[in-house]
């Protein structure tokens, strides 16, 4: 079949590979329709790693997907051909420690497509477990369930966190993951979210599609955080989200929060980074850690349908598949207000 194939650092292909999957009895059949090019298609594309996941033979890019049920196994029942889908894409073991405690996403031998060695899904079809594949209610285009993986982290802190109605929150970075962040708070009851970036486009773009409830400010203006920060929540705020592994943003987290709150870390810093102990002391500020998600695909998929989170304005350019290289090429040196790009396949 055709798959976006990464050869190298900076080399990327669009060829034919031989990728042997069988339909078990509770496994489907998916047609790709929609790619999301993700952060981290993008950082193996140019720099071949993240952290201790290397690149050491060609692999298929591509993790944030839709598209259309073709085959069912015999065992599966809630899927038909036909069915329009989007799919979770970590494949873990179910009897491991970690699902049977339902961290599932936390298992050590986790299958999670384009983290190498694992092939993603830029290709024509993938074969994958029925009970990782949601159907789409009929309001939910193919092009916006390639946004429902991104948009589950943001789900998943909201609901890990325990987001009390009239919460209010800082979100660090206005990137895909930020700006849904930022999103899902404010569908799961907080009331006013401040996001931060570095680039102002971002900021503009956030501020013209989504209102007043969603305040904007530019860390790098050389304004301070914690000011900003009071004057919307003269008590601080309750929650403090890092979606940018910047030191600063993290160093300025305790600062801005009430007695009481959090502090969520999603981001992830290129080293370790400091972090004023004492302060979170004295206010005893709880903190989190996330990677990735669990059991929240289905919770994503309702908000889009019910209409209270909108991904449709973040998508910010089209490519057809026979495109990809320059989609990838663009993702790479993107103008400050692209939030994502989606590769498309021809449907029949």
């Amino acid at each position: 079949m055709k798959a976006v194939v990464l050869e190298g650092v900076n080399r990327i292909q669009i060829r034919d590979i031989d990728i042997k999957e069988e339909v078990g009895p509770h496994d489907v059949r998916i047609r790709i329709a929609n790619v999301g090019v993700c952060g981290s298609d993008v950082h193996y594309y140019k720099h071949g790693r993240i952290g201790d996941f290397i690149v050491r033979d060609p692999m298929v890019l591509g993790h944030e997907a839709s598209g259309v049920v073709t085959e069912v196994g015999s065992a599966v029942t809630h899927l038909e051909p036909g069915d329009r889908v989007c799919m979770e894409p970590g494949i873990f073991e179910p009897q491991s420690r970690e699902a049977m405690r339902g961290m599932y996403h936390l298992d050590p031998n986790i299958r999670f497509w384009a983290t190498p060695p694992i092939h993603g899904v830029l290709r024509e079809a993938v074969v994958h477990p029925a009970s990782l594949t949601f159907k789409l209610p009929d309001n939910v285009s193919l092009e916006e369930a390639a946004l429902v993986e991104p948009l589950t982290s943001g789900v998943h802190v909201a609901r890990k966190v325990g987001i009390e109605p009239g919460d209010t929150a800082i979100v660090a970075g206005a990137g895909t993951i930020g700006s849904l962040m930022a999103l899902a708070l404010l569908a799961s009851g907080c009331s006013r979210v401040i996001i931060t970036d570095v680039k102002q486009e971002k900021l503009d773009f956030l501020a013209r599609h989504y209102g007043d409830r969603l305040i904007t400010f530019n860390v790098g203006k050389g304004g301070d955080l914690k000011d900003f920060a009071l004057q919307h929540f003269p008590n601080g705020a309750d929650l403090f989200v890092d979606c940018s592994g910047s030191p600063q943003a993290i160093a300025a987290a305790p600062h801005c929060l009430r007695g009481g709150g959090k502090i969520v870390f999603v981001g992830m810093p290129q080293g370790p980074v400091p972090l004023d102990i004492v302060a979170m002391q004295v206010k005893e500020i709880t903190t989190y850690s996330i990677f990735r998600y669990a059991n929240d695909f289905e919770r994503s998929i309702a908000f889009i349908a019910s209409g209270q989170i909108d991904v449709k304005p973040l998508i910010s350019k089209r490519y057809a598949f026979e495109d990809s290289i320059e989609a990838f090429k663009f993702a790479a040196s993107a103008p400050a207000d692209v939030i994502k790009v989606v590769i498309q396949f021809p449907m029949p």
